[in-house]
């Protein structure tokens, strides 16, 4: 629990955050106006993002600007402590943090609406829009970091989505570059805490779908990543579940079915089957994660990638 962490972690605030009748869109912006960080809101199709107003001199042109996103928007009826308040709140830290070093960081942050929605469809999901707007301006060179569920673990889970890709070979190039250098960051910042698994879409499916590399970055215990792994290396279909791929249930009655959906669930980590429910609460973060994502942060602040 973070209750013993006062002076790293504000979790008086963080427990407004999650309440119920939280305006999580108003209560971002001003928790980073109390921080001296300025924010524009960004409306697409509905969805409502809010983005970091960090000032020019923040930007190198000599090297590649770093785009770090974080979901706000959560599933009705949970407190998302994990799914996404955590990381919110980690960005929100980490950009007051940048705007008082006053140094050439080449950092974009955005906290999207919508990721939730994701579920009905890629194209659904706020982040599509947003990296359509990318794309539409000409920024496709950014390196885009996702951070989701980052409250809960002590091991760094880079998500292997992108890397079965069938596009132009010239994505899959970019991606590839991407996501090497990703996994020696996390060796320098989580070093022998980090893996790559498959993960369910965050907001990266939005923009990998856009042409855009994105690599989406999350935590697990470490024992629930020994179990998933094992699920993993004994089921082939498991990673298939876990993509939102479509499992053959066609030989199946509806109760065959519904078992065989159950099973997958539980041969999840424990962490993703408190998603969406009441369970995702504050009690259930982790100390550890506080200090591996600021490390994986300064890390990133540090990265400095020639254009």
């Amino acid at each position: 629990m973070y209750t013993n962490l006062s002076s790293d972690f504000d979790s008086v605030s963080f427990q407004k955050y999650i309440a119920a009748d939280c305006d999580r869109l108003s209560f971002l912006q001003n928790y980073l106006s109390e921080h001296g960080v300025q924010t524009s809101v960004i409306s697409l199709e509905g969805k409502k993002h809010l983005y970091v107003n960090f000032p020019s001199s923040a930007y190198n042109p000599m090297f590649k600007i770093k785009t770090i996103i974080s979901h706000y928007d959560r599933v009705a009826g949970s407190p998302g402590a994990n799914d996404n308040s955590f990381a919110n709140f980690a960005l929100a830290d980490f950009a007051a943090d940048l705007l008082k070093s006053k140094k050439a960081h080449n950092i974009r942050i955005f906290f999207t609406d919508g990721e939730e929605l994701g579920e009905a469809g890629v194209s659904s999901q706020g982040a599509f829009a947003l990296a359509e707007l990318f794309r539409k301006l000409g920024i496709t060179n950014d390196d885009v970091y996702v951070f989701d569920a980052c409250g809960r673990g002590d091991v760094a889970i880079l998500a292997r989505a992108g890397l079965d890709s069938k596009v132009n070979p010239q994505f899959k190039k970019k991606f590839v570059d991407l996501y090497e250098r990703t996994q020696n960051l996390l060796k320098t910042a989580a070093k022998n805490s980090w893996m790559t698994l498959p993960v369910p879409y965050s907001d990266n499916a939005g923009f990998l779908a856009c042409g855009i590399p994105a690599v989406a970055i999350t935590f697990l215990p470490k024992d629930e990543v020994s179990f998933y792994y094992k699920n993993l290396m004994t089921d082939k279909n498991l990673e298939k579940a876990v993509m939102n791929c479509t499992i053959d249930f066609s030989s199946q009655n509806a109760t065959d079915i519904s078992i065989q959906k159950f099973k997958y669930q539980e041969q999840m980590p424990k962490t993703w089957r408190l998603f969406h429910t009441e369970y995702d609460n504050f009690l259930s973060l982790t100390v550890e994660s506080l200090f591996l994502v600021k490390k994986i942060l300064k890390s990133i602040e540090e990265l400095k990638t020639l254009c």
